[in-house]
């Protein structure tokens, strides 16, 4: 079966049999549309034979599923496939998911394996992946790096992820040193999304997308929350994941062989 997350910076795809992941792709949103769309009547439709997958069983999710036509999959809504991906890889049933991606996050709170509210930040880069690599290339730094920088944040009062890079450079200006903006960098990122993570509260938070790969953001959340953080096996292919997941669910309740079962 094949899962895809059409994300508006990055689509991944997985190939997934017998509970395990045999196969799985990253591209570039852009490229990917240019290289494997095609245009019929007027609709971007996905060229299965060039991207060279099978056409069976395929549950799609993203952004971009309202921008490509992918004939003969099955799509379901981001929250869903967040919840179910998250609640597969943690085996957790009860916890908030904060989904960092590059263009939005997301915070949805999950009971009993189910999501009962979500909330989104999807109107500006500010509280995204986009924010965190437009701040690391003004401080001349590595994602890597940043991520490494949590103690004595600088005080950065912009939330926008473009006029955060005028207060970045007034700041260096300042004589402030690039540990302290670095871990100003990731507090304000953090502030960008306590609300949401204090509105839908779970003792447990567990992270995915590629914020999740962010350890002093991580640091700054237990720090300020008290709360477990927690982070999945494949926090970039959780949407994909989740698609696969839910492939399987609908078989069993179908009954139909899962690919894979043994007899």
């Amino acid at each position: 079966m094949i899962g895809i997350d059409l994300g508006s910076r990055n689509v991944k795809v997985i190939r997934f049999e017998a509970g395990k992941i045999i196969e799985q792709r990253v591209y570039d949103t852009i490229e990917f549309y240019r290289h494997y769309g095609k245009n019929i009547n007027n609709r971007l439709q996905l060229d299965w034979e060039l991207l060279q997958l099978p056409r069976e069983d395929i549950v799609a999710t993203g952004y971009g599923k309202i921008t490509i036509e992918l004939e003969g999959a099955v799509q379901i809504p981001e929250i869903q496939a967040h919840s179910i991906g998250a609640v597969y890889q943690s085996g957790i049933d009860d916890f908030t998911l904060l989904d960092i991606g590059g263009q939005d996050t997301k915070v949805i709170k999950i009971r009993k394996s189910r999501p009962v509210d979500f909330m989104t930040n999807d109107r500006c880069a500010a509280s995204s992946g986009r924010y965190m690599e437009n701040m690391a290339a003004v401080l001349g730094i590595s994602l890597q790096e940043l991520a490494t920088y949590s103690e004595e944040p600088v005080e950065l009062s912009s939330t926008c992820a473009i006029f955060g890079e005028t207060e970045i450079i007034a700041r260096i200006v300042e004589g402030c040193s690039l540990e302290r903006l670095a871990a100003g960098v990731n507090y304000a990122l953090y502030k960008r999304f306590s609300t949401m993570l204090n509105k839908l509260h779970s003792d447990i938070i567990i992270m995915s997308g590629g914020g999740s790969l962010n350890q002093a953001l991580k640091d700054i959340i237990v720090r300020e929350t008290g709360r477990q953080v927690m982070e999945l096996a494949e926090p970039l292919f959780n949407g994909a994941l989740g698609c696969c997941a839910y492939s399987e669910d609908m078989m069993r309740e179908t009954g139909k062989e899962v690919p894979g079962t043994p007899d």
